[in-house]
């Protein structure tokens, strides 16, 4: 079977993470999960933001190699990381599916950034601020997958329907 990376993207509280790991469970697929990749650089005396994406494209590439499906996750919000996560897949002769996580709903998605709890230790969760500032880059190739007003399992649902369109 093709190995397959769900390559993620989307602003801090758009429920990115939470479907990653909805999706990682369903799929049977390893989370890559750039902001830990990060946290555990900066712990060394390491990171620079860059660092995090470079680590999670290369285990990415070997988990796809032994045809093992990943789950990237990441804001991703310039085209030069996603064409990083796409090399990954070339590499590895595996499937991209490309998707944009979205909370359209602007008092939800504060509350989101504003009420969550950072789940790495030593993480600090962007503000609302930080997390509206983030210049995003076109990705018309994305697949908006909407959480605002959604249930976890809704959202689910709608991804593995985006995943299962014939390429």
């Amino acid at each position: 079977m093709e190995p397959l990376l769900v390559l993620l993207g989307g602003l801090p509280g758009s429920g990115k993470t939470t479907l990653a790991r909805s999706l990682a469970r369903a799929l049977d697929a390893s989370h890559v999960r750039v902001d830990t990749i990060e946290q555990a650089l900066l712990r060394c005396g390491i990171g620079d933001g860059v660092a995090g994406y470079a680590v999670g494209m290369a285990v990415t590439t070997d988990d796809l190699r032994v045809g093992r499906s990943v789950v990237a996750d990441a804001v991703n919000a310039v085209d030069e990381a996603r064409t990083g996560w796409r090399d990954a897949a070339a590499a590895a002769d595996a499937r991209v599916v490309e998707l944009w996580v979205t909370c359209s709903d602007p008092v939800e998605h504060r509350r989101r950034v504003e009420q969550r709890e950072a789940d790495i230790p030593g993480h600090r969760q962007p503000t609302w601020a930080e997390a509206t500032a983030l210049v995003v880059d076109p990705w018309p190739t994305a697949t908006v997958v909407e959480t605002a007003g959604r249930t976890p399992d809704e959202v689910l649902a709608a991804a593995l329907r985006a995943i299962d369109r014939p390429r």
